[in-house]
């Protein structure tokens, strides 16, 4: 390769990291915002830290949601158990919780890193940008510092595949059980982990039938018995809450949109990989990152239309992309493909050198997410970007796609005292409240009544009555009532419409918190 072309390779790759990196230090920024904020930021944050709460007392959240306080929790236990020994000198609070799953996002990224370098042929460059860019994704970078248990899902995900098709193959029999255990971990934090654990399952089938039964059985042993403890020990509940009440609504423009988004951001590392899948169908041996990447793809974008779902159903196979891209990558340069006669691998490589960190550059531009004020209003006007989701940030992916949060900005003081607003107006009430949220009700040191949206798929499942929630309502025995999306089942809304009034709103995190009151009962 001639000198000139070095030089220009080395200072694309330069400028390709240097964007990433950019990514990078908004991640970060944003990150540090969110641990600094004392109330929900992605709407349901609170019932996780109520989640972890309850564990922290050593009992289970599956719970029977017609007695008050009417609360159960839909999500596996591991995330919250993971949390819980911070409850015991912390009390309830959102950034230990925001801290793991940040924490887990980065521990993906390196994974993923180290999967490229390994089985890519030690390309470091290569790797360092397949890691940065998963950071740099708009869907990882949404979910990333929430308090929430699906990064930590795709962190247990990420670290067993990478460690599974190293060890499957050596018949390491440790790393092979320690893969298994990592997809476990990775169904108790989630049950969406399900695919990737298909998808391990389906490629050690395809290169040793019979060790993988064996593995396979001991497998879905050790989980199902863990499953039926939490069934036992819920008296039932942890079926009834975890698996009945998660079947949700379908709704196919949310999961189109989501799909066409999710190519319009990755498509130029999308392209990559999926060349790689084709190559390994046709020419090579297919491995377990192309079989992760198709079911997580294919599966994870179809779950992403169900209600209640959005855009970070999609991260896992932005790993997958990550790491399949960057192997494509790495093998072009050096020449590690296998192709017909028509083709120059040696040419194709030397084009590579220059296409491979146009490809990252391009990436980088196309997840592009910033705040266009204060410090970076100069580099904002320097890259031509305007604010189009808020007066003062830019996201590549905008708003606009059903499904995708409208989160990813920076908080404000203002959001601060809005929250502290709302908990002062619980604090002025002695009776029970009501509250979509649960932050409110845990910083005033109130009881957390309900959970909405677990309320609403029991009620769609033929599963919630709600007679004593509603006659509670009906008796206005809730001093207060804080609704932000009406996500309550339509009978509650209903009661509620009857007995409740609208006094004000407080506007935080932009959205519009509603603030009701009892009304009062009109003279005869």
């Amino acid at each position: 390769m001639r000198p000139t072309i070095i030089h220009l390779r080395h200072t694309l790759m330069l400028a390709a990291t240097i964007s990433l990196l950019f990514s990078l230090v908004v991640y970060f920024l944003y990150a540090a915002n969110l641990l600094a904020f004392p109330y929900d930021y992605d709407q349901g944050e609170g019932f996780e830290v109520h989640d972890t709460v309850i564990f922290s007392r050593g009992e289970l959240p599956y719970r029977d949601t017609e007695v008050y306080p009417f609360y159960a929790s839909n999500y596996p236990p591991l995330f919250h158990v993971m949390a819980a020994p911070f409850v015991w000198f912390f009390g309830p609070a959102y950034w230990y919780g925001r801290l793991l799953g940040f924490i887990g996002s980065l521990i993906s990224a390196v994974a993923i890193s180290y999967a490229v370098y390994r089985d890519g042929q030690r390309q470091a460059w290569i790797s360092l940008l397949a890691g940065l860019a998963f950071l740099s994704s708009n869907f990882v970078y949404h979910i990333g510092p929430l308090y929430r248990q699906h990064t930590m899902m795709v962190t247990f995900e990420t670290l067993a595949v990478v460690l599974l098709a190293s060890a499957f193959p050596r018949r390491d029999r440790r790393g092979i059980a320690i893969a298994l255990l990592l997809l476990i971990c990775a169904g108790y934090t989630k049950q969406l982990a399900a695919i990737s654990a298909v998808a391990a399952i389906t490629w050690m089938f395809l290169r040793a039938p019979r060790r993988a039964a064996a593995w396979t059985a001991a497998f879905v042993m050790a989980g199902s018995a863990i499953f039926l403890a939490l069934n036992i020990a819920s008296g039932g509940q942890w079926w009834l809450q975890a698996v009945v009440a998660n079947v949700n609504d379908f709704m196919r423009e949310q999961a189109f949109g989501l799909f066409l988004l999710w190519f319009k951001l990755h498509g130029f590392l999308l392209i990559p990989a999926v060349l790689l899948l084709i190559y390994e169908t046709y020419i090579d041996r297919l491995s377990l990152y192309s079989i992760w990447f198709a079911a997580a793809a294919l599966l994870g974008g179809i779950a992403s239309g169900t209600w209640g779902a959005g855009d970070s159903y999609l991260v896992t196979s932005v790993a997958a992309m990550c790491i399949l891209s960057g192997i494509f990558f790495s093998r072009i340069v050096t020449q590690n493909l296998r192709l017909p006669r028509a083709f120059s691998i040696a040419n194709i490589s030397a084009a590579a050198a220059i296409v491979i960190p146009l490809l990252y550059l391009g990436y980088a531009r196309a997840t592009l997410k910033m705040p266009t004020d204060g410090s970076f209003q100069p580099i904002g006007e320097l890259l031509g970007i305007k604010a189009n989701v808020r007066e003062d940030f830019y996201d590549s992916a905008t708003f606009d796609v059903g499904g995708y949060a409208h989160i990813g900005y920076f908080l404000t003081p203002a959001d601060h005292a809005a929250g502290d607003r709302i908990v002062e107006l619980i604090r002025a009430t002695d009776k029970p409240v009501l509250s979509e949220e649960a932050g409110f009700t845990m910083a005033a040191g109130r009881d957390v009544v309900t959970n909405p949206t677990q309320l609403r798929n029991l009620h769609l499942a033929g599963q919630f009555k709600g007679e004593q929630l509603i006659e509670m309502i009906e008796g206005q025995q809730f001093g207060l009532v804080i609704l932000r999306a009406l996500f309550y089942p339509p009978p509650v809304l209903e009661a509620l419409d009857r007995f409740y009034e609208h006094q004000k709103s407080v506007r935080m995190n932009d959205f519009d918190y509603l603030i009701l009151r009892p009304k009062i009962a009109e003279e005869p």
